[in-house]
């Protein structure tokens, strides 16, 4: 069973509590199932607001013919409303928390779909067949998307709790929606408005999120700077100027905050700000019909691209792309405050099965190579929650010396900060002290373990001396999980890695693997090294997607390396390997099998 909770933060005041909420049993439900019906559900909504009761619901996308016959839609899956409200007397049970520890765990099986290499073909006609449009002059901007699918192992509660813990900050609701639960963890606000002020704050323009903070403030720069994503961005805006305009005081529509660009845990968004007061007399159904569905999810113009939508995705979109959100009373009596989503990063569940819609606004300038990428890093949302995550160090313990203890607790909080982990610094120090003082003799391994609440382990296990040279060999398909955080970051979080762990009866050490763009990256366990025909050693830069190895930081700072990029082609050209990481050294490496850019 899934309690119906909004975590949203204030949308006028980033400074302000966050806006936590849990509901229990309804005193009221509206549904509408037909077009002509949502009007009439928002018009009981707004009265029951002002008269002191807290609704909490929203459209699906497919309302859209509520408000305008020129809109095309599918029609909604069957047994799904076009919109749906709950009435509560007040909120119950005070401020929510995220409490999936003890919910128990949730799992997602993603069946192979729509994001499945298969499909890659199919992705890029529509990505023509959109560009030939553009070309044409029929619209400027198209938001495509299409459904991830899979089936829930756990409980929706369960997911709901792991997802939040992953992705705190954004636009959270979580309730029943017909025969769906919804799981939102929207970045994205749709409007705010308090039956006088607006505030529209449209998404446009990502970007992945850097291994390094060096790397990662050059990508939000590059973002801010973009013309591609601001202009993106600024079509959307200008959309949003229009719609507001037909419901807003004469010359009272603003702009106060253009190409804001803000972090999110997977990537980097980029949102802008469209203000305004509202015409005296303006209902809720008002400014939905002026404003739904968001510009941000349909393209420009509207009517146009909801049309090509229509004609490229294969299904209904449901609740994702709607509007979720709560309309509550005002501080006056008969007041009222409207605060709603656009459910991006949204989760539908029913009878077992998970949907997911991930998509993003092509323009004449997108390409598709970089559109399935961002849509993977969107994605990650999901992936960074499932199962519980832990931060990971592995380091080596000789004679009672931590070896490079600082550089490894370094990166530890580092990722610590990243997955939003308390650091308890005095028991870090005082399980080390222990473990130091338990093992004054011999080599051991010793592994470091961060969990939610600041929970933290030191473990250590005998080492082994390695024999030398190891035996490698590269990797025979790409690792796509190359650009994630849980490359960048070393956690608990390792069955991309584990996929591609060489067989014990191999008689290989380790794998060699290589990105999308065939540039060799790392190892499973640790980095690589290459010698040159030049004589030169080289080791891929963190931009190819990799751990930033504490051994390899040594060995770039001592110039035993430098950073090159190799592609996998080039592979055969490479003199003699090494594997490096902190707590095995410098291992000299030689490499096994064929090249897979020799078949």
């Amino acid at each position: 069973m899934l309690n119906t909770q909004i975590d949203f933060p204030e949308p006028r005041d980033p400074g302000a509590p966050r806006m936590r909420w849990r509901f229990g049993s309804p005193v009221r439900v509206w549904q509408a199932n037909a077009p002509e019906e949502v009007p009439e559900v928002l018009d009981a909504v707004e009265r029951a607001a002002r008269e002191g009761g807290w609704c909490v619901g929203g459209l699906a996308y497919e309302a859209a013919r509520a408000f305008d016959h020129a809109f095309v839609t599918h029609a909604p899956r069957s047994g799904l409303p076009l919109a749906w409200f709950a009435q509560y007397d007040a909120p119950d049970g005070g401020v929510v928390d995220a409490d999936g520890a003890q919910a128990g765990l949730a799992h997602v099986h993603w069946m192979q779909g729509a994001h499945a290499e298969q499909s890659r073909a199919a992705f890029t006609r529509d990505i023509e067949r959109i560009h030939a449009a553009i070309a044409a002059g029929e619209c400027y901007q198209v938001n495509y998307t299409a459904p991830l699918q899979g089936l829930l192992r756990g409980s929706a509660q369960a997911l709901f709790d792991a997802l939040r813990e992953a992705q705190p900050g954004g636009y959270i609701a979580g309730m029943g929606w017909g025969d769906e639960y919804i799981l939102s963890l929207s970045p994205e606000l749709f409007f705010d408005w308090d039956g006088e002020a607006l505030l529209a704050r449209p998404m446009k323009g990502t970007a992945m999120r850097g291994a390094t903070r060096q790397e990662d403030a050059a990508l939000a720069e590059h973002l801010r700077a973009s013309p591609k994503e601001r202009a993106e961005n600024v079509m959307i805006v200008d959309l949003l100027r229009n719609d507001v305009s037909r419901i807003a005081v004469p010359h009272s529509v603003r702009v106060p905050r253009l190409f804001h660009v803000e972090a999110l845990p997977t990537v980097w968004q980029m949102t802008s700000d469209v203000t305004a007061r509202t015409r005296q007399g303006t209902r809720l159904a008002d400014v939905f019909a002026a404003l739904f569905p968001c510009g941000s999810v349909t393209g420009a113009p509207k009517v146009q691209a909801m049309r090509m939508i229509a004609q490229l995705e294969q299904e209904p979109r449901g609740i994702y792309c709607g509007a979720l959100g709560v309309v509550r009373p005002g501080p006056d009596k008969g007041s009222l405050r409207a605060t709603f989503n656009v459910p991006i990063r949204t989760l539908s569940i029913r009878d077992g099965f998970v949907r997911c819609g991930i998509g993003s606004g092509i323009t004449a300038s997108a390409s598709a190579d970089e559109e399935w990428r961002e849509w993977k890093h969107k994605r990650a949302f999901i992936d960074r929650a499932l199962p519980p995550l832990r931060v990971l160090e592995t380091l080596g313990l000789k004679n009672g010396e931590l070896q490079n203890a600082e550089r490894h607790l370094a990166r530890m909080r580092a990722s610590a900060g990243h997955f939003h982990l308390a650091w308890p610094e005095q028991a870090i120090a005082q399980a080390l002290d222990a473990l130091r003082g338990a093992h004054p003799q011999g080599d051991w391994r010793v592994r470091l373990l961060l969990a939610d609440g600041g929970v933290f382990e030191a473990q250590a296990f005998a080492l082994a001396q390695t024999a030398q040279p190891v035996r490698l060999a590269l990797a025979d398909r790409p690792f796509a999980a190359a650009h994630s955080d849980f490359v960048r970051h070393k956690t608990t979080r390792r069955g991309h890695y584990a996929a591609f762990e060489p067989a014990p009866q191999s008689g290989l050490f380790d794998v060699i693997l290589w990105n999308e763009a065939g540039e060799i990256t790392e190892c499973t366990r640790g980095n690589v090294a290459m010698r040159l025909e030049n004589g030169d050693w080289v080791t891929p830069p963190l931009s190819c997607g990799l751990l930033p190895g504490v051994g390899r930081a040594l060995a770039l700072e001592s110039g035993r390396v430098s950073e090159r990029v190799v592609s996998l082609r080039d592979a055969r050209k490479v003199r003699s390997w090494a594997f490096i990481n902190s707590l095995r050294g410098w291992l000299d490496a030689e490499l096994h099998g064929d090249s897979p850019a020799d078949h």
